[in-house]
This record gives C-alpha cells, structure tokens and sequence, in this order.
C-alpha cells in the first residue's frame, strides 16, 4: 500500500512537472521569435514613464524609439537619445541630443557617443528585460557607441529594474537618476 501511494505521487509530480513546463515554454515563447525594431511613433500614453513627451519629442534630432516585435505586434518599446555627454533632466536631454546631431551632421552622420535611454515599458511579461537586452546587443555592433546609460525617474522600480539587469548607478541627479550599462 505504502509503494503504491509512492509511486502515485511521484507520477503526479512527473506530470505537474511536464505541465508547468509547457505553460512556461507557452509564456514566454513569444521572446524566441522577437526582433528590435525601429518605430516611427510610439503612443505616448502608454508610456508609464514620460507619457508627456509626444512622438515629435521622441523622434527628434538624435532620437529614436525602438521596440520588439512579434508577429506584427510590439511587445515592449525603449527610447534613446544619442549624446555625447550625460543628460541630468529631459531638458538637458533635448538640448544634448540636438547638439551632438548637429555635431555629427558637419562630420560623419552618427550621433552622439552615448546612448541615452530615457523610457521604456512592455506591454507583456519578460518585454522590458529582453528589449534591455536586444538594444545591448545593437549597441555593441555599432561603431560609433561606447556607453548605454539611462535617464531614470527617481523611483525603487527603475533602481530595482536597473540593477536586476546589470546597470550600476552613476550618478543621483535633482529629479533623475543614471544607470550604466558596461558595453565591452
């Protein structure tokens, strides 16, 4: 009696074992077939992060917004800003990013050095770390970007999404905070 309630229960183990896998592999599945994209727009409402900055802002000169899609739909977004110096506040931004285009624009037509992240959202579970991940991997292929660092709110969620993602803190600004992420 006692073996067979054993066994009993180590097959069912075997078998919620096997389901939970499926379920995982079904959740994120999605990430598999993704790929970054360049967005001409974005809707700015959707962005928990700087939602009153329009899609003229985010398109700006020395500014794009990326995002990763999957089966025509996107699944998260990041906006950049290409600087050659670290923005403290979306002000500061505009005004870098403006400048190293123009920069750029009387020598070879690439931006800035650094690229700046200041937002990003997913619409889907696993979205914002994979686009962190996808853009690293872009960064690194370019020849003209050395650094990825972000313009964070101040808030624990953008430290604790940072630093689980493998950014250091550079620096505390008035409203902001830094993050870089190492491009070697």
């Amino acid at each position: 009696m006692k073996n067979k309630f054993k066994s009993r229960i180590k097959a069912r183990f075997r078998k919620n074992k096997q389901i939970l896998n499926k379920n995982i592999d079904n959740f994120f599945g999605w990430v598999k077939g993704a790929k970054l994209v360049e967005l001409k727009n974005c809707n700015p409402q959707e962005d928990p992060v700087r939602p009153e900055l329009d899609s003229k802002f985010r398109t700006g000169f020395g500014r794009k917004i990326y995002g990763v899609e999957y089966q025509n739909e996107i699944y998260a977004v990041m906006c950049f800003a290409y600087t050659n110096k670290i923005p403290t506040s979306v002000e500061e931004l505009e005004k870098l990013s403006t400048d190293a285009f123009l920069q750029s624009a009387m020598r070879d037509q690439k931006g800035g050095k650094i690229a700046i992240a200041y937002t990003v959202w997913s619409k889907k579970k696993g979205g914002g770390k994979l686009i962190v991940k996808e853009v690293f991997k872009k960064i690194k292929k370019s020849n003209h970007l050395n650094r990825l660092v972000t313009l964070s709110p101040l808030t624990e969620m953008a430290k604790n999404f940072h630093e689980r993602n493998g950014a250091e803190l550079l620096q505390v600004n008035k409203n902001t905070q830094n993050f870089e992420y190492k491009v070697m």
